[in-house]
């Protein structure tokens, strides 16, 4: 049996609705981001499960919270998982953001591998820190399922550097919505891509529900 990384992101918050920066912010679920949280649990509850790390914000570990509690498997929270640091932009929108600081914006949009936003934090920065989550599980738990609760930003970047993307791309090259499911499988050949922002395991209605 080999090892599985599920990575999931957190479920619906105020900003992901809204498309403020959210990183270092700490907001609660929504009420339909509660709901992902347990529809997700309800679908994988039954899956048999090694180990569930998780960013310490509320927004992931309560999206984790419900399939602890049901696959009765404790939950590990990592400071590396957490989302990139957006610095003077946090709950900021994109057009006060261009407006007010309008050539790190350009810089950051243009090549954020190695620009970060305004006292924030770049894609290699983010790489580095999950990386070391991902070294660490990977030495721990030589097989079996894991899951993985983070962040739209910093999993993209965990998936760009796992396939051999460029960190500066991952906006342009991975989608990623709330409450949406990644999997990565290593075998013989490194990481492979299994699935890719799946939210199957979510009822219509929260499908349909316009948010970033």
């Amino acid at each position: 049996m080999s090892l599985s990384l599920y990575f999931l992101r957190h479920g619906e918050t105020t900003h992901s609705q809204t498309g403020g920066y959210c990183g270092a912010l700490d907001p609660e679920l929504t009420a339909a981001g509660t709901d992902m949280a347990q529809a997700f649990a309800d679908t994988y509850s039954d899956m048999k499960w090694t180990a569930v790390f998780a960013s310490p914000m509320k927004r992931t570990i309560a999206t984790a919270k419900p399939l602890c509690e049901a696959a009765g498997v404790p939950l590990q929270l990592r400071e590396g998982l957490k989302e990139l640091k957006y610095g003077a932009w946090e709950d900021r929108t994109p057009a006060y953001v261009q407006d007010h600081y309008d050539q790190d914006y350009v810089s950051w949009m243009t090549e954020p591998a190695w620009n970060p936003p305004t006292g924030g934090e770049t894609s290699f920065q983010i790489a580095s820190r999950a990386e070391a989550v991902i070294a660490e599980i990977g030495e721990t738990y030589a097989a079996g399922n894991v899951l993985v609760v983070s962040h739209k930003a910093t999993i993209r970047i965990i998936l760009c550097s796992l396939l051999g993307i460029d960190l500066g791309r991952y906006r342009d090259r991975i989608e990623m919505p709330v409450a949406s499911l990644s999997v990565i499988k290593f075998g013989r050949y490194g990481p492979m891509l299994q699935r890719l922002g799946d939210r199957y395991h979510l009822p219509q209605a929260l499908r349909d529900r316009a948010g970033t």
